[in-house]
This record gives C-alpha cells, sequence and structure tokens, in this order.
C-alpha cells in the first residue's frame, strides 16, 4: 500500500521562480504517489520582490532577512507543517532565525552537502554557487561539521558562475548552459570531482550544459528528496 502524506509541505519561491518551478516538478515527478491524493499538501508563497540575497550578503543592497522571515511564519500561519525554500543563499539569512520557527524547516545546504558526500564516496567536490554563497560559507561550514571537503573555483570562474546565474533568471537557457559547459570542463581539467550545484538556477543551466548527469548534485534535487523522504515517513496507509 501506498501512503498519504498527513504534513502539509510550505513553500516560499519566488527566488527564482524557474528553480522554484522546477523544485515542485520535481516534488510531483518523485513523490511515490499513485494518484493525485497520494502526492503532499502544498503550500506556495513565492515572492519576487524579495531583495536579492547575494546583493545582501555582499553589502550591496537591502537586507531580505525581513521579508524571509515575514514570509515563512506567513506560510505557518497558513497551515504549513514543514518548511522549505529552494534557494541556497537565502539560508544565509534563515540560520539567523531558524531556531525560532515554530515548525521544522527542510534546509537545503545540509540537504545538498549530504547529497554530495554521498556521489562523491566522501573525497570532495567543487561547489558552484552564487558570490553571497560563497562568502557567507554556508557550505564549508556545513561540510566541516559533516567532515567533508569542497573545492571552490578561482575569481575568474567565480564571475563566469554568476554571469550562469544571471543568464538563468533572465530565461536565456542556451546561453546559461554554454556558460556552464565552459566553466565545469576547466575545473574537471584542473581536478576530476562532481560538481555541487550550490545555486538552484545553477541545475537549470547544468541540464541545458548537455554535461553528464551523473557528475553533478543538484541542490533542487537534494531539497526534493529531503522534503519527500521527511513528509512521506510515518504517514499511514492510503486505502
Amino acid at each position: 500500500m501506498l501512503k498519504r502524506p498527513e504534513k502539509t509541505l510550505g513553500v516560499l519561491g519566488g527566488m527564482g521562480p524557474a528553480a522554484c518551478a522546477e523544485f515542485l516538478r520535481l516534488l510531483a515527478k518523485d513523490a511515490p504517489a499513485e494518484s493525485d491524493s497520494e502526492h503532499p499538501k502544498i503550500i506556495m508563497l513565492s515572492d519576487p520582490e524579495t531583495p536579492d540575497r547575494s546583493n545582501g550578503i555582499m553589502g550591496l543592497g537591502e537586507d531580505p532577512l525581513p521579508v524571509i522571515r515575514r514570509n515563512l511564519l506567513q506560510l505557518v500561519e497558513w497551515g504549513a507543517d514543514v518548511l522549505a525554500v529552494p534557494c541556497n543563499t537565502a539560508h544565509y539569512f534563515i540560520d539567523r532565525f531558524r531556531d525560532e520557527l515554530p515548525v521544522p524547516l527542510v534546509h537545503i545546504v545540509e540537504a545538498t552537502t549530504e547529497a554530495a558526500i554521498e556521489l562523491s564516496k566522501g573525497n570532495c567536490s567543487w561547489l558552484l554557487a552564487t558570490d553571497g554563497t560563497q562568502k557567507s560559507l554556508i557550505y564549508p561550514m556545513c561540510a566541516e561539521k559533516m567532515h567533508y571537503h569542497f573545492l571552490r573555483p578561482s575569481p575568474e570562474q567565480q564571475e563566469k558562475i554568476q554571469l550562469c546565474v544571471r543568464t538563468v533568471k533572465a530565461g536565456d537557457m542556451k546561453t546559461a548552459g554554454e556558460i556552464m559547459r565552459e566553466v565545469v570542463s576547466e575545473l574537471w581539467r584542473e581536478r576530476d570531482v562532481p560538481v555541487t550545484m550550490g545555486c538552484t538556477e545553477l541545475p537549470l543551466a547544468y541540464d541545458a550544459s548537455g554535461l553528464p548527469n551523473k557528475r553533478q548534485v543538484s541542490s533542487l534535487k537534494a531539497l526534493s528528496d529531503a522534503c519527500i523522504k521527511l513528509l512521506y515517513r510515518n504517514a499511514p496507509e492510503s486505502s
């Protein structure tokens, strides 16, 4: 018998919209469901006006923390039992008040690091992320707790990665895929280990690059898998 999740998932999206749409697609595709009623109930709040997270970390724009916090609490008020945010950089701000949230949060950085450890068999992987995520060190700090190590691109390569993120947000997947292929090929010439996509736009660029899917860790897929695992754990069997 299949199981029907009792908990409601609250998703805070809009950071960016294409990445969140892909996250929802993965939730639908990978859920162990054979009918509509066996899929999890999802409440979504998409707020594309959330101040830029990288700019906030880099000191170049408005602090997005108040908006992110308000929106997560709004999802709880609407009935969310579990929270997920398909934006890596946002978690730098979420970590400041995570313990104050009244319901559990599926943490994308923790889920992605665990997936990277599994794919790389505990060795290491390249971390591709926004400028803000790289500066925040949320991935290296998480990895250290799990006795893992991320390799980081050069400043020149990081510029290309940030351009790739902006190109995905602009909807130009073809160009984003070309940039991704160029950067990853450079990284693999330096060290041939998997690449971890520590930004939810980057798996979309990787998909458009033609590079082998088995060599990447997608933070979108890692978050989706972690949410599904939590939602279906101890779920009652459907009749």
